[in-house]
């Protein structure tokens, strides 16, 4: 382990390291969500990549789980943090107040799959209409269709 994320794991100790794909990766709870991210900050992972979800259903003990994406462009190493949000408590906490730039990828994730960020300045749909029902990338929302009507051939 780098002295970077050795750092990291000292002061976050549930905090998961691992690598994947040769990428650096951390599973940390969600109620440590913006104390790592922010201590990942002032170690030096200043770039703000993405913010994305993914639902499991059924087939993980969190239904859900965010995946962000940081940088340190002084190092060049990139770490991705996975968080498992429950089902029944979809919240996470917000990242802006860490960096601004998770404002529209928390609004993505939260109008998409219905995940709640605490804290977030504006949540509020960004993709869909405000009154669409329902989250369209929920793994148990119906799947819509929209009619087509086919020419006959001559």
């Amino acid at each position: 382990m780098i002295a970077l994320f050795a750092d990291l794991a000292a002061r976050f100790p549930t905090a998961a390291f691992s690598t994947s794909f040769g990428q650096d990766v951390v599973r940390v709870e969600r109620d440590e969500l913006v104390a790592f991210v922010s201590a990942a900050r002032e170690a030096g992972f200043d770039l703000f990549i993405d913010l994305c979800a993914v639902d499991y259903l059924s087939r993980r003990p969190h239904r859900f789980e965010l995946a962000v994406n940081i940088v340190s462009t002084a190092q060049a190493r990139r770490l991705r943090i996975l968080v498992g949000i429950p089902g029944g408590d979809p919240v996470a906490p917000s990242l802006t107040g860490v960096f601004a730039g998770a404002n529209f990828y928390e609004r993505e994730a939260y109008d998409l799959f219905g995940i709640r960020f605490d804290g977030h300045p504006d949540l509020t749909r960004i993709l869909l209409p405000d009154d669409w029902q329902g989250h369209p990338l929920r793994k148990d929302s119906p799947v819509g269709s929209v009619p087509v009507q086919f020419k006959e051939a001559p």
